[in-house]
């Protein structure tokens, strides 16, 4: 008995390319001899068909001029500068094995870098938000309460990082000059001011601190066991003072860190000691890190410059 005419195979599935032999000897050694996850091998599959696609001849033939129009042909599609940089990660990995190999003389896509994405800035607290979330806490524990607004005031006070504040040792502190020394990126030291609430908050946690630890322990924040606190329980209590007070972004230490520059940068318009105090080594960093809108920038620019300025005969010609 006829079992029908036999089904049409799927007409994308039909046009699609066989499997080119390089790319999947390159996965099987990934897999095999690498150790890959298979989440990394699908990944690197979508690239190199997608590199097959955009280059029908042999591999040898492609050149370094030809990767840069391929790299410059996604970005013009619109890819997202990751999603080129992660493309091309997997060409130099993939074209590095083959002259490993020595099915290529040279690695076309060596050096080449993708497009830099840009920086996500953190959303911004106001300062009333900032207030909301330095409010004290209350119901907890006395000991627990101050150290964790000496350390929420410091954060915002200071602009510190957090690996910085939990870096502190009592040695670091100088309350009486309104100064904290912090060791940062590169091992860089600088001292920064403390503003008289973080000063009045620490002097609070240093009272009830010996409830918690032994003498012979130097750091500023510690456990209820009397050990230096690390990152992650600093991470936690922020989000928690984020939660309890009722905010609508997630609360964490680089947020206050940015509060702390913007309201500061808002307030002086002068970039060179924010860039001091966050101890950034280049301004660069401090102009993505702290950015001022720029309706605010042209208020102050209406305000300040001589040539701006403009009469009231002259808007209304």
């Amino acid at each position: 008995m006829s079992s029908g005419p036999t089904p049409r195979p799927d007409a994308a599935h039909a046009n699609a390319p066989a499997p080119d032999p390089d790319i999947a000897a390159f996965l099987a050694h990934m897999r095999d001899v690498r150790g890959h996850s298979p989440h990394t091998i699908q990944a690197y599959r979508r690239d190199l068909t997608r590199l097959r696609g955009l280059h029908e001849g042999p591999w040898e033939t492609l050149k370094a001029a030809d990767m840069r129009r391929i790299a410059g042909q996604l970005a013009r599609q619109g890819r997202h500068p990751r999603s080129i940089q992660r493309f091309l990660s997997a060409v130099r990995g993939f074209f590095a094995y083959q002259v490993e190999q020595r099915r290529m003389p040279a690695n076309p896509a060596a050096g080449m870098r993708g497009p830099r994405a840009g920086r996500p800035l953190p959303r911004d607290l106001d300062v009333d938000q900032t207030q909301q979330a330095l409010a004290p806490a209350e119901g907890l524990n006395p000991t627990l309460a101050a150290r964790d607004q000496a350390m929420l005031e410091l954060l915002y006070s200071s602009g510190l990082r957090l690996s910085e504040l939990t870096g502190l040792d009592l040695t670091d502190l100088d309350l009486d000059s309104g100064l904290v020394r912090v060791l940062g990126k590169g091992r860089r030291e600088r001292s920064v001011p403390v503003g008289r609430v973080a000063r009045d908050a620490l002097r609070t946690w240093l009272k009830h601190r010996g409830d918690w630890t032994a003498p012979d322990e130097h750091a500023v924040f510690v456990t209820r066991r009397g050990q230096r606190i690390g990152n992650r329980a600093v991470q936690r209590r922020v989000a928690e003072a984020g939660r309890r007070a009722g905010l609508d972004v997630r609360l964490h230490p680089h947020r206050l860190r940015h509060a702390f520059a913007s309201h500061l940068l808002e307030s002086s318009g002068d970039l060179r000691p924010i860039q001091e105090l966050l101890g950034h080594a280049n301004l660069e960093t401090t102009q993505i890190y702290t950015h001022l809108d720029y309706q605010h920038l042209a208020q102050v620019y209406d305000a300040a410059h001589p040539r701006a300025r403009r009469s009231r005969s002259s808007d209304s010609d």
